[in-house]
């Protein structure tokens, strides 16, 4: 099973999304692994988006991710990093297909509402960072009719 970093930003908890967006992960067959709401600390907020730290938007979105509480989750499954980013949409929101949490909620790429690892290497990294050891695995007996 594959597991993936998952952040509901700021927006999505200020308009109420909190849970009508993790029913959609659920929906789609992911299992929540490990789940808090959270005020980002700075520190984590510079940790989290390093890659970005050149780039001319950094500093508005370490502003914008400390802004508010933050829902960050692990979810599992098989391909559990592409499922959830098709679940979310494309960037952009008015680009995203509809049906996607970014299509059906969002305006602008700064206000996408969610967050979600790229790849195995980032996935694994925000985990670490996010969670540390805090994670654990539990049986879902409805996976037998969601996955083969």
């Amino acid at each position: 099973m594959e597991r993936t970093f998952v952040m509901l930003k700021p927006d999505a908890v200020q308009r109420g999304l909190i849970g009508e967006i993790i029913s959609r992960f659920e929906k789609r067959g992911l299992k929540i692994i490990a789940l808090k709401l959270l005020q980002v600390p700075q520190s984590l907020a510079e940790k989290h988006y390093a890659v970005h730290k050149e780039r001319p938007f950094y500093q508005g979105l370490i502003e914008y991710i400390t802004s508010g509480p933050v829902v960050a989750m692990v979810l599992e499954g098989p391909s559990a990093i592409q499922a959830a980013r098709s679940t979310m949409g494309v960037t952009n929101p008015v680009a995203a297909a509809p049906g996607t949490i970014r299509a059906d909620f969002g305006m602008e790429i700064g206000r996408n509402l969610t967050h979600g690892s790229d790849g195995a290497e980032t996935s694994a990294f925000e985990i670490s960072l996010w969670f540390g050891d805090e994670l654990d695995t539990w049986q879902r007996d409805q996976d037998r009719w969601i996955l083969e």
